[in-house]
């Protein structure tokens, strides 16, 4: 549970940050909140040179509205998403997904920034952003360019990311007065979902799923269903439809596939799908 030995780069500006991470190079991790990348550390599945540390870019720190979208810094944490009166308004989905992600400690050190960065396919806000239809700005030595969610998660644990660019800000269209759920099911309270749905209704339905995949997954046979008119039990029929979810202690790929549907059409009808 010791983690091999590594440098450690503490930067005061994102310009700094990333002359780091290039000076690094592809052994340098980005450190944030650290609840998904020291516990690798620990257990030696990661092995960083040098460490770069960006949790006091407080300038990365921000829920605010853009025109019709809301942006949110990279480094905003769960707490203040779940708390934010901007998203409640606006986004209401991914403030209660905050809320939902671990325990107090979590919440309250964890990045939304490091969430997406990091890949899990049972995480919870990666599959909100899919839902809601995200986009991601990174920037790098070669400036800045965005990332639609549902074109950033390449495999387990892995985005489109290149080693030297950072996740600096992300950008949700405003869902105000669409439906919208989230549900997941887990043994117990803090555990990783078993599997878990995010569900925005409307004019453009969005279903993100967790833990169906080896990465976080857009429910596309479903959102497709809603625009043809389908009702929520018929549209949950779809929900595992050409996906390979995991076997691991938990449940069986066969479970996982009914539970999606169980949660697709609890989803669909609390959030108000015709």
């Amino acid at each position: 549970m010791i983690p091999a030995a590594f440098e450690y780069r503490r930067a005061s500006s994102l310009g700094e940050a990333l002359q780091l991470l290039a000076d690094g190079g592809e052994d340098a991790k980005l450190l944030a909140g650290g609840h998904s990348l020291l516990p690798l550390m620990k257990l030696r599945l990661a092995a960083p040179s040098v460490l770069v540390d960006i949790g006091r870019l407080s300038d990365l720190s921000y829920v605010r509205e853009e025109g019709d979208r809301v942006a949110v810094g990279a480094l905003t944490r769960h707490r203040d998403l779940q708390t934010s009166d901007v998203l409640h308004s606006h986004a209401p989905l991914l403030a209660h997904v905050a809320g939902q992600v671990g325990d107090p400690q979590v919440r309250h050190r964890g990045t939304i920034g490091g969430s997406i960065a990091h890949g899990d396919p049972a995480s919870d806000l990666p599959a909100a952003c899919l839902a809601l239809g995200a986009t991601f700005m990174v920037e790098g030595p070669r400036g800045k360019r965005q990332i639609e969610a549902s074109d950033f998660f390449r495999g387990f644990l892995e985005t489109a990311l290149e080693p030297d660019e950072m996740l600096v800000e992300i950008s949700v269209p405003k869902t105000t007065g669409a439906g919208w759920s989230f549900q997941k099911f887990n043994r117990r309270a803090q555990d990783w979902a078993i599997v878990g749905v995010a569900a925005v209704t409307g004019a453009n339905p969005g279903i993100g799923l967790i833990n169906m995949g080896a990465t976080p997954i857009r429910a596309a046979a479903v959102e497709s269903a809603l625009a043809s008119g389908a009702s929520p039990s018929e549209a949950a029929s779809h929900a595992a439809d050409g996906l390979d979810p995991p076997a691991d202690l938990n449940a069986s790929p066969e479970y996982r596939r009914h539970l999606a549907q169980v949660l697709v059409r609890r989803a669909l009808e609390e959030a108000g799908a015709a």
